[in-house]
C-alpha cells in the first residue's frame, strides 16, 4: 500500500472517511478492552508506531537487540510477519523459507537474531519461550493485545510526525495519538524533522537511519528502485551518500515483486548507463535468481546524543535476572 497523499494534510477527503476512521478507532480500543494476553516466561519489548507503515520500527528492533544481546541477553525476535502467507508460530529459516512464506522484514531480523513469525503473538511467544529467551522484542504489534509487555517502544518519524491526525482510512493513524502515548514507555523519533511531541512523560530518543556502507556509492550513477513505507527517504539517502541518481523507481511497501517488473527495471538502469540499487527489505522480496546486478544497500539506526535507551536496557535485562 502507498499512502495517498490526502493522510499529509486535513482536506475534503480525510474529512469525508473520518467516521470509518473513528469505527476503526472503536475497533482497536474494543481489542483492548477485551484482551486476556498471555504472559511470557521473558520479557517482552515492543518496538511499534502508531501510524501505517514507515516510520523504521524495524531497524530500531534491530539496533535494541544489537544492543540488548551486548548485556548478555538471549534475544528472539516475534513478528507478524507482513506480507507472508504463513501464519505460524514457526521458527524462521532463511535456508527454508522466503519472502513469500514468511515477509520481508521477518528476514531482516533473522539476520540478527532467532525470529518466530506468528499471527496470534501469545503462541509465538510460546515458541520464543522454548527457543531459551531473555527477551522477546517484538516488531510492531503495539495494537495487538495478545501478549503482556514489559516495554512498549513507539517508533515516530519525525518529519511526517502523525501526517492529519486522523484515523485509517481516513488519515495514517491506528489508534488516536492520546490513546497510544498512553500506553508508551518511550518514544523514538527517526530522522533530523522538527516534530513537535504532544505531550509525553516518559523518555524521548533520537534515532537516525545510517548506510553501512557510506562511501560504497560516492560518485556512481545509480537508478533506485524501492518499495517501502517512504521511498523517498531511500532515495534522499543515496544522495547524501554522494550517488548521483539519475532514475528513481518507487513501489507500493511491502509490494510483491514480478519478475516482469524486475526485468523492466534492469532495463531502465541499463540503458541509462546506472547501476541498479535497492533497499535490503526489497532485495529479499525478489526471486534469488533475479537478484544479480541488482545491489542492496543496508541501512541501520543509530541513536544520537543523551539520553539513548542503554539505561531503559540496563533496567530491563535487571529485571530478566
Amino acid at each position: 500500500m502507498r499512502a495517498p497523499d490526502f493522510w499529509k494534510r486535513d482536506g475534503l477527503a480525510a474529512r469525508l472517511l473520518a467516521p470509518l476512521g473513528a469505527l476503526y478507532g472503536l475497533s482497536v480500543r474494543a481489542r483492548l478492552s477485551r484482551a486476556r494476553p498471555y504472559r511470557a516466561k521473558a520479557c517482552v519489548l515492543c518496538v511499534g508506531n502508531l501510524t501505517a507503515g514507515g516510520s523504521g520500527k524495524t531497524p530500531v528492533a534491530m539496533a535494541l537487540a544489537r544492543m540488548l544481546e551486548a548485556r548478555g541477553q538471549k534475544v528472539v525476535f516475534l513478528t507478524r510477519g507482513y506480507g507472508g502467507r504463513l501464519g505460524g508460530p514457526v521458527r524462521v529459516d532463511p535456508a527454508q523459507y522466503n519472502a513469500v512464506d514468511v515477509g520481508d522484514e521477518a528476514l531482516l531480523l533473522a539476520t540478527v537474531a532467532p525470529t518466530v513469525v506468528a499471527r496470534d503473538r501469545g503462541r509465538g511467544a510460546e515458541l520464543a519461550d522454548t527457543l531459551g529467551a531473555q527477551v522477546i522484542v517484538m516488531d510492531d504489534g503495539f495494537q495487538n493485545f495478545q501478549l503482556a509487555k514489559d516495554l512498549s517502544i513507539l517508533v515516530v518519524d519525525a518529519e511526517s510526525g502523525f501526517g492529519n491526525r486522523r484515523l485509517i482510512p481516513a488519515g495514517p493513524l491506528r489508534e488516536p495519538v492520546e490513546q497510544g502515548l498512553q500506553r508508551a514507555n518511550a518514544v523514538v523519533l527517526m530522522g533530523d524533522g522538527a516534530f513537535a511531541l504532544p505531550a509525553f512523560r516518559g523518555p524521548v530518543y533520537r534515532a537516525h537511519l545510517r548506510p553501512s556502507a557510506p562511501d560504497g556509492l560516492k560518485g556512481r550513477a545509480v537508478f533506485a528502485m524501492a518499495g517501502i513505507g517512504r521511498p523517498e527517504k531511500f532515495f534522499r539517502t543515496l544522495e547524501a551518500m554522494g550517488a548521483r541518481v539519475i532514475g528513481t523507481k518507487p513501489f507500493p511497501d511491502h509490494h510483491p515483486y514480478t519478475a516482469q517488473e524486475i526485468e523492466a527495471v534492469k532495463r531502465e538502469a541499463a540503458n541509462a548507463g546506472a547501476l541498479l540499487v535497492t533497499t535490503e527489505k526489497d532485495l529479499v522480496r525478489i526471486e534469488a535468481n533475479r537478484r544479480d546486478g541488482i545491489v542492496s544497500v543496508p541501512v541501520h539506526a543509530v541513536f544520537a546524543g543523551d539520553p539513548n535507551p542503554g539505561m531503559m536496557l540496563d533496567r530491563l535485562a535487571r529485571a530478566r535476572a
